[in-house]
């Protein structure tokens, strides 16, 4: 893939007007407050992984409308008493949790782990999911990006970011975890929840979007032909009179908006050739990134020049262990 998108000087100082919805906070406030009436933790058991030097949890937590919400916790071994920082990771489009075996990189660096399941996600690769989506929706492309495209209060990624501040909710509330140090982080997808984690829950310590989905839909459908951004154009190539509807509903779930909300310190990752998450999209969000706090925070950017969608990859994860140690100290 060529470099497609705008040169690395102009991506830097790239900062395109907004279209936020007059009400995007009280959505939020409201749709959170309705999540958080139920109790966050529905079950914690430990399981035998069969790893020696890693304790695991099965967690159900409060998702959603109280729906339940799978995770993966792993710790270091005999660590609960401790008051550790966590992590809290999204999957990327398409995945889920899969074995809790297949991620221990932050478990062995002596964090608190807390991988999330995607509803109604798990079956395009990886190794499976657990959590259904329970909520209907209309009319939609294959995936999950147009379920209940043309309503904001049925749309698909309101219950998934839902899900995703509350998975920080859980994180909290788990014995041995310091609520004072909690991060986000996740690529692609998973990129974009932690965004929106970072600008609707409060207190967080870090936040690390890898390649970030969800961003500048606009400007995504303009640029690439790549799904999952595709879905909406093929959704839109049939509805041929859904568009102020659409984009409206994705106002509200705009990682570029939501990333103004954030206060805790950033690490990002951009790829130049990433022709799923193009490239503009990732740095208007990091240009906006805690627009509206009254000082910006620590923003860190990792730029990958000849990678398309895998970014950094296992380069990206060291500079975040390292990072983020700086972070919490």
């Amino acid at each position: 893939m060529a470099l497609y998108d705008l040169p690395l000087p102009e991506l830097e100082r790239y900062l395109p007007d907004l279209d936020e919805p007059a009400d995007l906070d009280d959505f939020w406030s409201r749709t959170l407050a309705d999540a958080r009436r139920h109790d966050v933790v529905v079950d914690a058991r430990p399981v035998d992984t069969g790893l020696r030097l890693i304790d695991t949890t099965d967690l159900t937590f409060a998702g959603f409308d109280g729906q339940p919400v799978r995770a993966w916790v792993t710790r270091p071994a005999g660590s609960e008493g401790d008051s550790l920082p966590a992590v809290v990771e999204y999957i990327g489009y398409g995945g889920g949790r899969g074995f809790a075996h297949e991620r221990l990189a932050w478990a062995a660096a002596g964090f608190v782990h807390v991988v999330m399941d995607s509803r109604g996600q798990g079956s395009t690769w990886g190794s499976g999911a657990h959590t259904p989506d329970e909520a209907g929706s209309g009319p939609a492309s294959p995936g999950v990006m147009t379920r209940g495209i043309e309503d904001p209060e049925r749309y698909y990624y309101r219950r998934m970011m839902t899900d995703a501040v509350r998975a920080v909710d859980a994180a909290r509330a788990l014995p041995g975890v310091d609520p004072a140090r909690v991060a986000v982080t996740g690529g692609s997808q998973g990129g974009g929840l932690a965004l929106a984690a970072a600008g609707l829950s409060e207190g967080l310590v870090a936040a690390m979007p890898d390649v970030p989905f969800l961003c500048h839909f606009r400007r995504a459908v303009a640029v690439t032909d790549g799904f999952p951004y595709g879905e909406l154009v093929q959704y839109l190539a049939v509805h041929r009179g859904a568009a102020e509807r659409v984009f409206r509903t994705l106002s509200y779930v705009d990682g570029v908006h939501l990333a103004r909300r954030a206060t805790a310190p950033a690490l990002f990752s951009v790829a130049l050739r990433d022709d799923i998450c193009p490239p503009s999209t990732v740095f208007a969000a990091y240009n906006h990134y805690a627009g509206l706090a009254p000082q910006r925070p620590r923003t860190d950017i990792e730029v990958y020049e000849f990678n398309r969608h895998e970014g950094g990859g296992a380069f990206q994860l060291d500079r975040q262990l390292r990072w983020l140690r700086e972070i919490v100290g």
